[in-house]
Protein backbone atom coordinates (compact mmCIF):
# COMPACT_ATOMS: atom_id res chain seq x y z
CA UNK A 1 0.00 0.00 0.00
CA UNK A 2 1.18 3.71 -0.82
CA UNK A 3 0.92 6.35 1.73
CA UNK A 4 1.32 9.86 1.48
CA UNK A 5 3.30 11.84 4.33
CA UNK A 6 3.32 15.63 3.77
CA UNK A 7 5.32 18.16 5.45
CA UNK A 8 3.61 21.17 5.94
CA UNK A 9 6.31 23.80 6.63
CA UNK A 10 8.19 22.93 3.81
CA UNK A 11 5.21 22.42 1.49
CA UNK A 12 6.81 18.65 0.29
CA UNK A 13 4.84 15.83 0.12
CA UNK A 14 6.15 12.49 -0.38
CA UNK A 15 4.17 8.85 -1.50
CA UNK A 16 5.96 6.02 0.15
CA UNK A 17 5.59 2.40 0.54
CA UNK A 18 3.41 1.25 3.55
CA UNK A 19 5.69 -0.30 6.50
CA UNK A 20 8.35 2.55 5.25
CA UNK A 21 9.89 4.51 8.58
CA UNK A 22 9.45 8.16 9.43
CA UNK A 23 13.13 8.37 8.85
CA UNK A 24 13.45 6.68 5.18
CA UNK A 25 10.35 8.94 4.31
CA UNK A 26 12.46 12.18 5.29
CA UNK A 27 15.06 10.76 3.34
CA UNK A 28 12.84 9.98 0.28
CA UNK A 29 11.53 13.86 0.70
CA UNK A 30 15.16 15.21 0.28
CA UNK A 31 15.55 16.18 3.68
CA UNK A 32 18.97 15.08 5.39
CA UNK A 33 18.13 13.63 8.99
CA UNK A 34 20.23 14.27 12.48
CA UNK A 35 20.53 10.16 13.28
CA UNK A 36 23.44 9.87 14.85
CA UNK A 37 22.05 5.96 16.15
CA UNK A 38 21.54 5.17 12.74
CA UNK A 39 18.19 3.96 13.15
CA UNK A 40 18.42 1.61 15.67
CA UNK A 41 16.26 4.10 18.27
CA UNK A 42 18.53 4.45 21.14
CA UNK A 43 19.45 8.52 20.55
CA UNK A 44 16.12 10.09 20.43
CA UNK A 45 17.44 13.05 17.97
CA UNK A 46 15.68 11.99 14.87
CA UNK A 47 12.38 13.20 16.71
CA UNK A 48 8.90 14.49 14.76
CA UNK A 49 5.64 15.56 15.48
CA UNK A 50 3.22 13.62 13.45
CA UNK A 51 -0.97 13.59 12.71
CA UNK A 52 -2.81 10.89 11.72
CA UNK A 53 -6.24 11.95 9.53
CA UNK A 54 -8.50 12.69 11.90
CA UNK A 55 -6.45 13.60 14.60
CA UNK A 56 -6.15 17.46 15.57
CA UNK A 57 -3.15 17.56 18.29
CA UNK A 58 0.48 16.15 16.75
CA UNK A 59 2.40 13.35 18.42
CA UNK A 60 5.99 13.53 19.56
CA UNK A 61 7.61 10.33 17.91
CA UNK A 62 10.99 9.05 17.06
CA UNK A 63 10.82 9.01 13.38
CA UNK A 64 13.34 5.64 13.45
CA UNK A 65 10.73 3.37 15.40
CA UNK A 66 7.58 4.78 13.77
CA UNK A 67 6.35 3.22 10.37
CA UNK A 68 3.96 5.06 7.62
CA UNK A 69 0.77 2.68 7.86
CA UNK A 70 -1.61 5.57 6.54
CA UNK A 71 -1.40 9.10 4.94
CA UNK A 72 0.23 11.48 8.06
CA UNK A 73 1.45 14.75 8.41
CA UNK A 74 4.77 15.69 10.27
CA UNK A 75 6.70 18.55 11.73
CA UNK A 76 9.75 18.18 11.80
CA UNK A 77 11.97 19.73 14.60
CA UNK A 78 15.64 20.37 13.30
CA UNK A 79 14.76 22.82 11.85
CA UNK A 80 17.47 23.02 9.10
CA UNK A 81 19.69 24.57 11.09
CA UNK A 82 23.14 25.31 9.84
CA UNK A 83 26.28 23.13 10.79
CA UNK A 84 29.42 24.83 10.90
CA UNK A 85 32.39 23.45 8.82
CA UNK A 86 36.20 24.64 9.74
CA UNK A 87 37.53 25.71 6.32
CA UNK A 88 41.08 27.32 7.36
CA UNK A 89 43.96 25.74 8.44
CA UNK A 90 47.67 26.52 9.04
CA UNK A 91 50.43 24.31 7.08
CA UNK A 92 54.20 23.99 7.40
CA UNK A 93 54.51 22.65 3.98
CA UNK A 94 55.06 25.08 1.26
CA UNK A 95 53.66 23.36 -2.38
CA UNK A 96 56.14 24.22 -5.06
CA UNK A 97 53.79 25.27 -8.08
CA UNK A 98 53.42 21.74 -10.14
CA UNK A 99 49.69 21.36 -10.15
CA UNK A 100 48.10 17.91 -11.04
CA UNK A 101 46.52 20.08 -14.00
CA UNK A 102 47.71 23.06 -16.06
CA UNK A 103 47.33 24.76 -19.29
CA UNK A 104 50.36 24.72 -21.66
CA UNK A 105 50.77 26.73 -24.97
CA UNK A 106 52.19 24.93 -27.37
CA UNK A 107 53.85 25.63 -30.92
CA UNK A 108 53.16 22.15 -33.04
CA UNK A 109 55.29 22.09 -36.05
CA UNK A 110 54.29 21.19 -39.17
CA UNK A 111 54.61 17.91 -40.84
CA UNK A 112 57.49 17.93 -43.22
CA UNK A 113 56.95 17.21 -46.72
CA UNK A 114 57.49 13.56 -47.14
CA UNK A 115 57.11 12.64 -44.02
CA UNK A 116 54.06 10.83 -42.27
CA UNK A 117 53.86 11.91 -38.81
CA UNK A 118 50.64 12.21 -37.10
CA UNK A 119 49.42 15.04 -35.44
CA UNK A 120 49.09 13.00 -32.57
CA UNK A 121 52.77 12.36 -32.38
CA UNK A 122 53.62 16.19 -33.20
CA UNK A 123 51.40 17.14 -30.11
CA UNK A 124 53.51 15.07 -28.04
CA UNK A 125 56.76 16.11 -29.45
CA UNK A 126 55.45 19.80 -28.41
CA UNK A 127 54.41 18.85 -25.23
CA UNK A 128 58.07 17.15 -24.80
CA UNK A 129 59.50 20.00 -25.60
CA UNK A 130 57.63 22.60 -23.34
CA UNK A 131 57.56 20.38 -20.08
CA UNK A 132 59.54 17.77 -20.45
CA UNK A 133 59.55 14.17 -22.01
CA UNK A 134 56.30 12.07 -20.73
CA UNK A 135 54.03 9.05 -21.78
CA UNK A 136 51.21 10.98 -23.37
CA UNK A 137 48.15 9.15 -23.18
CA UNK A 138 45.90 8.85 -26.31
CA UNK A 139 42.61 10.89 -25.71
CA UNK A 140 40.17 10.32 -28.99
CA UNK A 141 38.04 13.10 -27.63
CA UNK A 142 41.33 15.60 -28.30
CA UNK A 143 42.00 13.69 -31.67
CA UNK A 144 38.77 14.15 -33.31
CA UNK A 145 39.20 18.16 -33.62
CA UNK A 146 42.73 18.20 -33.40
CA UNK A 147 43.70 18.55 -37.45
CA UNK A 148 41.38 21.19 -37.97
CA UNK A 149 42.96 23.19 -35.25
CA UNK A 150 46.06 22.96 -35.85
CA UNK A 151 45.24 23.83 -39.43
CA UNK A 152 43.11 27.34 -38.30
CA UNK A 153 46.16 28.09 -35.47
CA UNK A 154 49.00 27.16 -37.53
CA UNK A 155 50.05 24.74 -34.57
CA UNK A 156 49.89 27.88 -32.34
CA UNK A 157 47.68 26.00 -29.32
CA UNK A 158 46.71 25.68 -25.55
CA UNK A 159 46.38 22.19 -24.44
CA UNK A 160 45.18 20.87 -20.70
CA UNK A 161 47.22 18.21 -19.29
CA UNK A 162 47.39 16.36 -16.24
CA UNK A 163 50.76 14.48 -14.08
CA UNK A 164 49.44 11.47 -15.10
CA UNK A 165 50.06 12.41 -18.84
CA UNK A 166 46.77 12.62 -19.93
CA UNK A 167 45.40 15.56 -22.42
CA UNK A 168 42.22 16.68 -21.20
CA UNK A 169 41.85 19.65 -23.81
CA UNK A 170 43.58 21.44 -27.10
CA UNK A 171 42.50 24.60 -27.81
CA UNK A 172 43.12 27.92 -29.78
CA UNK A 173 42.80 29.94 -26.92
CA UNK A 174 44.10 29.94 -23.65
CA UNK A 175 41.51 28.16 -21.09
CA UNK A 176 40.88 28.87 -17.70
CA UNK A 177 41.64 25.68 -15.02
CA UNK A 178 40.49 25.20 -11.54
CA UNK A 179 41.02 22.15 -9.44
CA UNK A 180 38.50 21.20 -6.17
CA UNK A 181 40.18 19.47 -3.15
CA UNK A 182 37.92 17.97 -0.21
CA UNK A 183 38.89 16.88 3.07
CA UNK A 184 35.54 14.49 3.32
CA UNK A 185 34.97 13.80 7.23
CA UNK A 186 32.09 11.56 9.24
CA UNK A 187 29.90 14.86 9.92
CA UNK A 188 31.22 17.74 7.45
CA UNK A 189 32.42 18.19 3.89
CA UNK A 190 35.15 21.03 3.47
CA UNK A 191 35.54 21.68 -0.33
CA UNK A 192 37.88 24.19 -1.81
CA UNK A 193 38.57 25.73 -5.44
CA UNK A 194 41.65 26.45 -6.76
CA UNK A 195 42.87 28.26 -9.53
CA UNK A 196 45.79 25.80 -11.51
CA UNK A 197 47.64 28.87 -13.33
CA UNK A 198 47.86 30.97 -9.95
CA UNK A 199 47.75 28.40 -7.19
CA UNK A 200 45.22 30.42 -5.52
CA UNK A 201 42.65 29.26 -3.54
CA UNK A 202 39.07 31.27 -5.27
CA UNK A 203 36.48 29.81 -3.08
CA UNK A 204 35.53 28.06 -0.28
CA UNK A 205 32.80 26.12 1.20
CA UNK A 206 31.39 23.21 3.51
CA UNK A 207 28.17 21.17 4.01
CA UNK A 208 27.38 18.84 6.66
CA UNK A 209 27.70 14.95 5.05
CA UNK A 210 24.25 13.70 4.19
CA UNK A 211 25.66 10.09 5.76
CA UNK A 212 25.05 11.08 8.76
CA UNK A 213 21.35 10.33 8.43
CA UNK A 214 22.81 6.47 8.47
CA UNK A 215 24.49 6.96 11.75
CA UNK A 216 26.61 9.24 13.60
CA UNK A 217 30.00 7.34 13.07
CA UNK A 218 31.78 5.12 10.33
CA UNK A 219 30.86 1.61 12.16
CA UNK A 220 26.81 2.34 11.73
CA UNK A 221 27.45 3.73 8.54
CA UNK A 222 29.59 0.62 7.26
CA UNK A 223 26.70 -1.97 8.35
CA UNK A 224 23.97 0.25 6.67
CA UNK A 225 26.20 -0.53 3.72
CA UNK A 226 26.14 -4.18 4.70
CA UNK A 227 22.85 -4.36 5.55
CA UNK A 228 21.20 -2.66 2.22
CA UNK A 229 24.35 -1.85 -0.18
CA UNK A 230 26.73 0.88 -0.54
CA UNK A 231 24.96 3.14 -3.51
CA UNK A 232 22.77 5.22 -1.36
CA UNK A 233 25.75 5.69 0.74
CA UNK A 234 28.02 6.32 -2.36
CA UNK A 235 25.59 9.11 -4.38
CA UNK A 236 24.53 11.36 -1.68
CA UNK A 237 27.56 12.17 -0.40
CA UNK A 238 28.94 12.50 -4.36
CA UNK A 239 25.83 14.57 -4.96
CA UNK A 240 27.09 16.77 -1.84
CA UNK A 241 30.34 17.31 -3.43
CA UNK A 242 28.84 18.23 -6.98
CA UNK A 243 26.79 20.75 -4.98
CA UNK A 244 29.54 22.00 -3.65
CA UNK A 245 31.48 22.55 -6.42
CA UNK A 246 28.77 23.94 -8.33
CA UNK A 247 28.59 26.42 -5.45
CA UNK A 248 32.12 27.56 -5.17
CA UNK A 249 31.71 27.85 -9.06
CA UNK A 250 29.26 30.55 -8.90
CA UNK A 251 31.07 32.50 -6.60
CA UNK A 252 33.67 32.16 -8.32
CA UNK A 253 32.19 32.84 -11.66
CA UNK A 254 33.67 29.94 -12.83
CA UNK A 255 31.65 27.53 -15.06
CA UNK A 256 31.75 24.22 -13.63
CA UNK A 257 33.36 22.26 -16.50
CA UNK A 258 36.76 24.62 -16.47
CA UNK A 259 36.93 22.21 -13.01
CA UNK A 260 39.64 20.12 -14.23
CA UNK A 261 40.83 18.12 -11.24
CA UNK A 262 39.26 16.62 -7.50
CA UNK A 263 41.40 15.66 -4.87
CA UNK A 264 39.89 13.56 -1.87
CA UNK A 265 41.36 12.92 1.69
CA UNK A 266 38.79 11.21 4.34
CA UNK A 267 38.81 8.50 6.28
CA UNK A 268 39.10 4.92 5.38
CA UNK A 269 35.41 4.30 5.77
CA UNK A 270 34.14 7.72 3.92
CA UNK A 271 37.18 7.08 1.37
CA UNK A 272 35.38 3.50 0.75
CA UNK A 273 32.24 4.71 0.57
CA UNK A 274 32.39 7.61 -2.14
CA UNK A 275 34.09 5.28 -4.27
CA UNK A 276 31.46 2.52 -3.94
CA UNK A 277 33.95 0.23 -2.43
CA UNK A 278 32.13 -1.89 -0.11
CA UNK A 279 33.72 -1.79 3.73
CA UNK A 280 33.03 -5.08 5.30
CA UNK A 281 36.79 -5.58 5.80
CA UNK A 282 36.30 -2.55 7.92
CA UNK A 283 33.69 -4.23 10.74
CA UNK A 284 35.48 -7.42 10.84
CA UNK A 285 38.88 -8.44 12.18
CA UNK A 286 41.35 -7.55 11.91
CA UNK A 287 39.86 -4.48 10.40
CA UNK A 288 41.85 -3.91 7.47
CA UNK A 289 41.00 -1.20 4.14
CA UNK A 290 40.09 -3.27 1.38
CA UNK A 291 42.44 -0.74 -0.88
CA UNK A 292 45.16 1.41 0.59
CA UNK A 293 46.78 2.75 -2.33
CA UNK A 294 46.74 6.41 -3.91
CA UNK A 295 43.56 5.99 -6.65
CA UNK A 296 42.53 8.28 -9.73
CA UNK A 297 39.54 7.50 -11.46
CA UNK A 298 37.10 9.10 -14.00
CA UNK A 299 35.54 12.32 -12.17
CA UNK A 300 32.29 11.98 -14.64
CA UNK A 301 32.06 8.36 -14.15
CA UNK A 302 31.42 9.27 -9.67
CA UNK A 303 29.09 11.98 -10.75
CA UNK A 304 30.55 14.99 -10.80
CA UNK A 305 29.37 17.33 -13.79
CA UNK A 306 32.86 18.87 -14.39
CA UNK A 307 35.22 19.07 -17.22
CA UNK A 308 34.49 15.40 -19.40
CA UNK A 309 37.83 14.34 -18.85
CA UNK A 310 38.77 15.33 -15.26
CA UNK A 311 39.98 12.64 -12.93
CA UNK A 312 38.69 12.31 -9.18
CA UNK A 313 42.32 11.57 -7.32
CA UNK A 314 41.79 10.18 -3.44
CA UNK A 315 44.96 9.81 -1.12
CA UNK A 316 46.58 6.90 0.13
CA UNK A 317 45.15 5.32 3.51
CA UNK A 318 47.29 4.08 6.29
CA UNK A 319 45.12 1.51 7.82
CA UNK A 320 41.56 0.71 8.50
CA UNK A 321 40.46 3.51 10.56
CA UNK A 322 43.59 5.72 9.81
CA UNK A 323 43.04 7.27 6.61
CA UNK A 324 43.38 9.56 3.91
CA UNK A 325 42.56 12.43 5.87
CA UNK A 326 45.73 11.77 8.17
CA UNK A 327 48.02 11.33 5.70
CA UNK A 328 46.74 15.06 3.89
CA UNK A 329 47.48 16.25 7.86
CA UNK A 330 50.89 14.58 7.16
CA UNK A 331 51.85 16.81 4.03
CA UNK A 332 49.83 19.93 5.64
CA UNK A 333 52.11 19.74 8.60
CA UNK A 334 55.58 18.52 6.28
CA UNK A 335 55.86 15.54 8.16
CA UNK A 336 58.33 14.37 5.28
CA UNK A 337 61.20 16.49 6.47
CA UNK A 338 60.04 16.81 10.36
CA UNK A 339 63.44 16.78 12.87
CA UNK A 340 62.20 16.83 15.76
CA UNK A 341 59.56 14.74 17.63
CA UNK A 342 55.88 15.92 17.49
CA UNK A 343 52.38 14.95 17.89
CA UNK A 344 49.44 15.13 15.59
CA UNK A 345 45.78 14.82 16.74
CA UNK A 346 42.77 15.15 15.13
CA UNK A 347 39.97 15.07 16.75
CA UNK A 348 36.34 14.27 15.15
CA UNK A 349 34.24 11.56 14.88
CA UNK A 350 37.02 9.15 14.62
CA UNK A 351 40.19 10.25 16.36
CA UNK A 352 43.78 9.80 15.01
CA UNK A 353 47.14 10.33 15.95
CA UNK A 354 50.49 10.61 14.80
CA UNK A 355 53.44 10.49 16.75
CA UNK A 356 56.83 11.05 15.74
CA UNK A 357 59.22 12.62 13.01
CA UNK A 358 60.27 12.08 9.41
CA UNK A 359 62.62 8.86 10.31
CA UNK A 360 60.08 7.23 11.48
CA UNK A 361 56.55 7.70 12.84
CA UNK A 362 53.49 5.51 13.96
CA UNK A 363 49.82 6.58 14.01
CA UNK A 364 46.80 4.76 15.83
CA UNK A 365 43.29 5.43 15.77
CA UNK A 366 41.09 6.15 18.78
CA UNK A 367 37.00 5.50 19.28
CA UNK A 368 36.56 9.20 20.89
CA UNK A 369 34.25 11.48 18.23
CA UNK A 370 30.55 10.17 18.62
CA UNK A 371 30.28 11.79 22.09
CA UNK A 372 32.47 14.77 21.31
CA UNK A 373 30.27 15.70 18.36
CA UNK A 374 27.32 15.42 19.92
CA UNK A 375 26.11 11.70 19.81
CA UNK A 376 25.58 9.51 23.18
CA UNK A 377 25.06 13.31 25.17
CA UNK A 378 21.92 13.57 26.58
CA UNK A 379 21.01 17.26 24.77
CA UNK A 380 24.51 16.79 22.54
CA UNK A 381 24.14 18.41 19.32
CA UNK A 382 27.00 19.33 16.29
CA UNK A 383 28.46 22.56 16.20
CA UNK A 384 25.48 24.25 14.45
CA UNK A 385 23.06 27.05 15.09
CA UNK A 386 21.43 26.60 18.62
CA UNK A 387 24.65 24.42 19.84
CA UNK A 388 25.83 26.00 23.25
CA UNK A 389 29.89 25.78 22.06
CA UNK A 390 32.14 27.95 25.39
CA UNK A 391 31.27 27.82 28.91
CA UNK A 392 33.20 29.63 31.05
CA UNK A 393 32.48 31.81 35.06
CA UNK A 394 32.61 35.81 35.04
CA UNK A 395 32.73 37.00 38.65
CA UNK A 396 31.68 33.78 40.11
CA UNK A 397 28.61 33.58 37.38
CA UNK A 398 28.15 31.23 34.40
CA UNK A 399 28.51 32.54 31.39
CA UNK A 400 27.76 30.40 27.76
CA UNK A 401 27.85 31.27 24.41
CA UNK A 402 25.54 29.98 21.90
CA UNK A 403 26.12 29.28 18.01
CA UNK A 404 24.12 31.95 15.01
CA UNK A 405 23.01 34.00 18.82
CA UNK A 406 19.62 31.89 19.20
CA UNK A 407 18.16 29.99 21.27
CA UNK A 408 20.22 27.40 22.96
CA UNK A 409 18.76 23.99 21.52
CA UNK A 410 21.95 21.93 22.98
CA UNK A 411 25.69 21.43 23.43
CA UNK A 412 28.88 20.31 21.29
CA UNK A 413 31.55 19.08 21.56
CA UNK A 414 33.78 22.09 22.59
CA UNK A 415 31.41 22.98 25.09
CA UNK A 416 30.84 20.24 26.41
CA UNK A 417 34.76 20.13 27.46
CA UNK A 418 34.54 23.74 29.00
CA UNK A 419 31.79 22.58 30.91
CA UNK A 420 33.15 19.47 32.46
CA UNK A 421 36.74 21.32 33.19
CA UNK A 422 34.47 24.25 34.99
CA UNK A 423 32.43 22.06 37.02
CA UNK A 424 36.18 19.96 37.89
CA UNK A 425 37.55 23.67 39.14
CA UNK A 426 34.54 23.94 41.22
CA UNK A 427 34.36 21.22 43.26
CA UNK A 428 30.81 19.93 41.51
CA UNK A 429 31.93 17.29 39.52
CA UNK A 430 34.82 15.29 41.76
CA UNK A 431 38.03 12.72 39.97
CA UNK A 432 36.52 9.85 39.65
CA UNK A 433 33.29 11.56 37.48
CA UNK A 434 30.65 12.36 40.06
CA UNK A 435 28.70 15.09 39.76
CA UNK A 436 28.34 16.39 43.54
CA UNK A 437 24.88 17.38 42.96
CA UNK A 438 22.25 14.71 41.99
CA UNK A 439 22.79 13.18 38.27
CA UNK A 440 22.28 16.61 36.64
CA UNK A 441 23.71 19.62 36.12
CA UNK A 442 21.35 22.52 34.48
CA UNK A 443 23.27 25.08 31.78
CA UNK A 444 21.63 28.34 33.84
CA UNK A 445 17.85 28.80 32.16
CA UNK A 446 18.97 27.25 28.51
CA UNK A 447 16.64 23.82 29.35
CA UNK A 448 20.24 22.74 28.27
CA UNK A 449 21.40 20.03 30.81
CA UNK A 450 24.61 17.33 31.51
CA UNK A 451 23.72 13.95 33.20
CA UNK A 452 25.80 12.02 35.00
CA UNK A 453 25.87 9.41 32.05
CA UNK A 454 27.15 12.22 29.60
CA UNK A 455 30.03 12.51 31.81
CA UNK A 456 30.49 9.42 31.70
CA UNK A 457 30.23 9.39 28.09
CA UNK A 458 33.18 11.67 27.86
CA UNK A 459 35.21 9.95 30.45
CA UNK A 460 35.24 7.13 28.05
CA UNK A 461 36.64 9.54 25.03
CA UNK A 462 39.11 11.19 26.76
CA UNK A 463 40.41 8.09 27.95
CA UNK A 464 40.48 6.71 24.40
CA UNK A 465 42.48 9.64 23.28
CA UNK A 466 44.93 9.97 26.33
CA UNK A 467 45.53 6.30 26.55
CA UNK A 468 46.50 6.48 22.54
CA UNK A 469 49.20 9.08 23.18
CA UNK A 470 50.79 7.23 26.20
CA UNK A 471 50.70 4.04 24.62
CA UNK A 472 52.32 5.37 21.08
CA UNK A 473 55.11 6.98 23.55
CA UNK A 474 55.24 3.10 25.02
CA UNK A 475 55.69 1.29 21.66
CA UNK A 476 58.26 3.99 20.16
CA UNK A 477 60.42 4.69 23.33
CA UNK A 478 59.54 8.50 23.65
CA UNK A 479 58.49 10.29 27.02
CA UNK A 480 56.62 13.17 26.75
CA UNK A 481 59.04 15.44 27.49
CA UNK A 482 60.44 14.63 24.34
CA UNK A 483 57.93 15.80 22.03
CA UNK A 484 58.56 19.11 21.30
CA UNK A 485 55.34 19.84 19.11
CA UNK A 486 51.67 18.93 19.43
CA UNK A 487 49.20 19.65 16.44
CA UNK A 488 45.46 20.07 17.03
CA UNK A 489 44.18 19.09 14.13
CA UNK A 490 39.94 19.40 12.54
CA UNK A 491 37.03 21.36 13.80
CA UNK A 492 36.66 19.89 17.11
CA UNK A 493 40.51 20.86 18.09
CA UNK A 494 40.20 24.01 16.78
CA UNK A 495 37.54 25.41 18.68
CA UNK A 496 38.47 22.99 21.90
CA UNK A 497 40.17 25.42 24.88
CA UNK A 498 43.60 23.79 25.31
CA UNK A 499 43.68 24.85 28.80
CA UNK A 500 40.31 22.73 29.41
CA UNK A 501 41.05 20.02 27.54
CA UNK A 502 44.07 19.24 29.49
CA UNK A 503 42.66 19.98 32.27
CA UNK A 504 40.02 17.06 31.98
CA UNK A 505 42.94 14.90 30.80
CA UNK A 506 42.06 14.36 27.09
CA UNK A 507 45.94 15.60 26.51
CA UNK A 508 48.63 15.48 29.03
CA UNK A 509 48.49 18.68 30.81
CA UNK A 510 52.91 18.11 30.42
CA UNK A 511 51.99 18.99 26.51
CA UNK A 512 50.08 22.31 27.17
CA UNK A 513 52.56 24.84 26.24
CA UNK A 514 53.61 22.69 23.06
CA UNK A 515 50.12 22.91 21.70
CA UNK A 516 49.00 24.60 18.16
CA UNK A 517 45.69 24.74 17.16
CA UNK A 518 46.07 23.60 13.18
CA UNK A 519 42.51 24.28 11.63
CA UNK A 520 41.38 21.78 8.93
CA UNK A 521 44.97 20.07 8.23
CA UNK A 522 43.33 17.90 5.86
CA UNK A 523 41.82 19.97 3.86
CA UNK A 524 45.05 21.65 3.43
CA UNK A 525 46.82 19.16 2.85
CA UNK A 526 44.36 17.60 0.26
CA UNK A 527 44.91 21.41 -1.57
CA UNK A 528 49.27 21.28 -1.43
CA UNK A 529 48.91 17.98 -2.85
CA UNK A 530 46.97 19.55 -6.14
CA UNK A 531 49.33 22.05 -5.94
CA UNK A 532 52.15 19.78 -6.25
CA UNK A 533 51.98 16.76 -8.38
CA UNK A 534 55.15 15.64 -5.99
CA UNK A 535 53.43 15.66 -3.10
CA UNK A 536 50.58 13.19 -4.76
CA UNK A 537 53.22 11.03 -5.89
CA UNK A 538 54.78 10.67 -2.89
CA UNK A 539 52.11 10.60 -0.57
CA UNK A 540 51.72 6.32 -0.88
CA UNK A 541 55.42 6.09 0.57
CA UNK A 542 54.40 8.95 3.48
CA UNK A 543 51.36 6.90 4.43
CA UNK A 544 53.42 3.34 3.56
CA UNK A 545 56.09 4.16 5.91
CA UNK A 546 53.98 5.22 8.60
CA UNK A 547 53.63 2.32 11.38
CA UNK A 548 50.10 1.64 12.48
CA UNK A 549 49.62 0.70 16.02
CA UNK A 550 46.19 -1.22 16.44
CA UNK A 551 45.23 -0.37 20.38
CA UNK A 552 43.15 -2.89 20.56
CA UNK A 553 45.81 -5.71 20.42
CA UNK A 554 47.97 -3.85 23.01
CA UNK A 555 48.04 -5.74 26.10
CA UNK A 556 48.53 -2.93 28.06
CA UNK A 557 45.63 -0.99 26.19
CA UNK A 558 42.90 -1.75 28.85
CA UNK A 559 45.06 -0.66 32.19
CA UNK A 560 45.61 2.02 30.08
CA UNK A 561 42.51 3.04 29.22
CA UNK A 562 40.77 2.76 32.97
CA UNK A 563 43.95 4.47 34.31
CA UNK A 564 42.76 7.83 32.09
CA UNK A 565 39.38 7.52 32.73
CA UNK A 566 39.74 9.47 36.12
CA UNK A 567 39.77 13.40 36.10
CA UNK A 568 42.29 13.80 38.35
CA UNK A 569 45.57 14.48 35.88
CA UNK A 570 48.79 12.48 35.70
Amino acid sequence: MKCTVRFPAEDVSVTVDDRMTLLEAQIAAGFRVNAPCGGTGTCGKCAVECRRPGESAYTRVRACQTRVCENMEIRRLDGGASISVMLNGEHAKRAEHNPMVRAVHLHVSPCPRGKSISDWTRLCAALDDAIGRHEWKLSIAVSRGLGKLLHKTRGEIWAVVGEDGSILEASAERPVVYMAAFDVGTTTIAGYLIDADTGNTVASRGAGNPQAQYGADVISRANHALEHGVEELSVCVREAIDALIQRMCDEAGVQADRVCAVMLAGNTAMHHLLLGISPDSLVRAPYNPVVNQRLSVSAVSCGLKIHPAAQLYALPVIGGFVGADTVACMISGDWQHRERTALMIDIGTNGELVLGNSSRRMACSTAAGPALEGAKISCGMRAEDGAIDRVWLENEKLCWHVIGRCAAKGICGSGLVDLIAMLLENGQLNGSGRLSDGDRYEIGDTGVWLTQKDVREVQLAKAAICAGIHLMCDSMGIDLNDISQVDIAGAFGNYVNPDNACAIGMIPPILRDRISQVGNAAGTGAQLALLDADLWKNSEKLAGDTEFLELATVPEFQDEFVEQLSFDGE
